[in-house]
């Protein structure tokens, strides 16, 4: 079969963000269109929401962390043609913004505020896509949306399933005393981080990793699977069945009670080299 048309659901932020970039750059022809979550959506309280609830479950140790992965590189968006001007990496895709290299692209890109409403069904119709692929994706969807692609849908998770579903895998994995790191590519189900494996590979990472950097590295190699996967379906005319596993517990947002423990054996979420990554992302690597 040719190969299948793309519909691609992003959050962009540091742990995904050059690897998407170029995942979008490579596979630009195929991609019918880009949906950008909106991670201020009105639907989850707004930034303000958001902060109240993390603090009150996780506390207030845990905002670095949060302003790393998602609110710097948020904020510096804007200055990305400036900050591309003096490292004169304009050209490189993992150096632009997403919604800006999907312009340089003429790939149509829509920022969301709900997956499962009414412009993202208007946009599956207008582009037709055949599969969904998410990348970093902070929004569920429903059974629905994922009928609307013939293939359904196709999602990167930094973790080897069935182990540590949820939003902030790797901090899980770091938290465990074995440090077992990995990447998944699996089904799309309504239910979270649930459907069948499609492919999955281990990846050893230093001791002195934090949980931002193995998210980073695991989305950089989560797009060399996501590549094999593709070619694979290109191949065959169909997505794999993959295989099932029992469903594991699920791995929410961290509460005080495992942070303090982190931080009592040296485990850091983030750190300095981090805040250096999230403000350079528009530079070359």
């Amino acid at each position: 079969m040719p190969a299948p048309r793309l519909a691609l659901f992003v959050l962009e932020a540091l742990p995904n963000a050059r690897a998407v970039r170029r995942f979008v750059a490579d596979h630009a022809a195929q991609i019918a269109f880009v949906g950008l979550s909106n991670a201020e959506r009105p639907g989850t309280g707004g930034l303000t929401g958001q902060v109240r609830r993390h603090l009150a479950r996780s506390g207030a140790g845990f905002l670095p962390y949060l302003a790393v992965n998602f609110g710097l590189p948020d904020l510096l968006r804007p200055l990305a043609p400036l900050g591309q001007r003096l490292a004169g990496s304009r050209d490189l895709p993992e150096a632009t913004p997403l919604a800006t290299l999907c312009r340089r692209l003429g790939i149509p890109a829509l920022r969301i505020d709900d997956v499962n409403g009414a412009e993202v069904a208007q946009a599956f119709a207008d582009h037709a896509p055949d599969l969904i692929v998410a990348f970093h994706f902070d929004q569920i969807f429903s059974e629905t949306t994922l009928a609307r692609a013939p293939l359904g849908g196709i999602n990167v998770h930094p973790s080897l399933l069935p182990l540590h579903r949820g939003p902030v895998p790797t901090i899980h994995a770091l938290a465990e005393a074995k440090g077992a790191f990995g990447v998944t590519i699996h089904r799309l189900a309504a239910a979270i981080d649930t459907g069948a494996i499609l492919a999955q590979e281990a990846v050893a990472l230093p001791a002195e990793v934090t949980a931002t950097r193995a998210a980073v590295r695991l989305h950089d190699q989560g797009r060399v699977l996501m590549d094999r996967l593709l070619g694979q379906i290109e191949a065959e005319g169909t997505v794999p069945p993959g295989r099932t596993a029992p469903v594991q517990p699920y791995c929410g947002f961290p509460d005080r009670a495992l942070l303090a423990r982190m931080r009592r054996d040296g485990l850091r979420l983030t750190d300095a080299r981090d805040l250096q990554d999230a403000m350079t992302l528009s530079r070359r690597d």
